[in-house]
């Protein structure tokens, strides 16, 4: 069966975008550093029948947002939704990072400089920040909105409580709310079907998952006879590293993967992302070429239905609600990172 092509629904917003949003992580020194050829990806994302672009202030330290730009520097705006994000560090100041109203007020206006535009269409906070009140967050973030300098604003890989908490405070401050989550979601990276997105499904909000390529682990480079050497693998071995026995796992479940992908006559790219595809809460799944070659292998996943009997054998393979490795989680609270706050005498 075919899936209809129809732009869907932003959450409440009344934004109607393409089931795939081109993430652009990889335009920049992340990636591919060649402009031109990280514009004509752009391009034909777009005449694609991509309308959402996705990127962030730290995605190569602004460099990612300077490529959009240009992209966008010769197209209709209008037709395309832009969406980027803030919080990471930027540069050394230890001031410019973080959730506070100082910080995004200042930050909003780099990133419309490097864009090239008169307005973010969603504007979201990249991680939580436990240091900041998220009343101190949502205010400035409401006070943009009514200034028009972004349209929307949203969050990314935070816990469903502290979605909860974030609807709550603007409901009680009369502040405009979270209107989107970006969370990690993959087939081997499900932990986020147990709370986050039923609570944004309560909420109304748009869900926008990042990797649903775990990493390059779905993207036909890990399994039986291949071995990879990717940059990627180097420099975060803790994800990649076939030592580690979550590692090994997640291989044994792309192998079982790649098989049942094989069976099912498609590839395992589309079957990872037809996947995330399915889940009644997701709006548009992030994807993140680097090359023509990445992009073109993923286009033709919206026009995937996986019947339930496939749905069915990913569920045997990875079980609903599960991340195969805790570590793809995407963050952690202090209270499980910093020893002293969960060890009494913690040296």
């Amino acid at each position: 069966m075919v899936r209809n092509m129809e732009l869907n629904n932003l959450g409440r917003t009344g934004l109607k975008v393409s089931p795939l949003c081109l993430g652009a992580m990889m335009f920049g020194a992340w990636g591919n550093t060649d402009h031109d050829d990280s514009v004509k990806i752009i391009h034909k994302a777009l005449d694609s029948g991509i309308n959402f672009i996705d990127t962030a202030d730290v995605y190569a330290q602004g460099e990612s947002e300077i490529v959009v730009g240009k992209a966008l520097s010769s197209i209709d705006r209008s037709r395309v939704v832009v969406a980027t994000k803030v919080h990471g560090q930027m540069g050394d100041d230890p001031l410019s990072a973080g959730n506070s109203r100082r910080w995004i007020i200042a930050e909003v206006e780099n990133s419309l400089t490097r864009l090239g535009v008169d307005y973010i269409d969603l504007y979201q906070i990249h991680r939580p920040d436990e240091s900041t009140d998220i009343e101190e967050t949502l205010g400035a973030l409401t006070d943009l909105v009514r200034q028009g300098k972004i349209r929307y604003f949203g969050s990314s890989t935070f816990p469903a409580e502290q979605i909860v908490a974030a609807q709550w405070a603007a409901e009680s401050r009369g502040y405009e709310h979270f209107r989107t989550e970006q969370p990690p979601y993959s087939i081997l990276v499900r932990g986020v079907e147990r709370d986050v997105l039923p609570t944004c499904q309560t909420y109304g909000m748009g869900v926008l998952p990042w990797s649903p390529l775990a990493g390059g682990w779905l993207a036909g480079k890990f399994g039986e006879g291949k071995k990879n050497t990717s940059r990627r693998s180097a420099m975060l071995p803790d994800r990649y590293d076939l030592e580690i026995p979550a590692n090994q796992r997640k291989l044994e479940a792309v192998n079982a993967l790649t098989s049942l992908a094989d069976e099912a006559g498609i590839t395992l790219i589309e079957l990872a992302l037809a996947f995330v595809l399915e889940h009644p809460a997701i709006s548009s799944a992030i994807i993140g070429p680097r090359t023509m070659e990445h992009l073109d292998s993923q286009l033709s996943a919206p026009s995937i239905h996986l019947e339930p009997a496939v749905l069915d054998r990913i569920d045997e393979i990875v079980a609903p609600g599960t991340n195969v490795s805790s570590i793809d989680a995407g963050w952690a609270p202090s209270v499980l990172t910093n020893m002293r706050r969960r060890r009494r005498h913690a040296q």
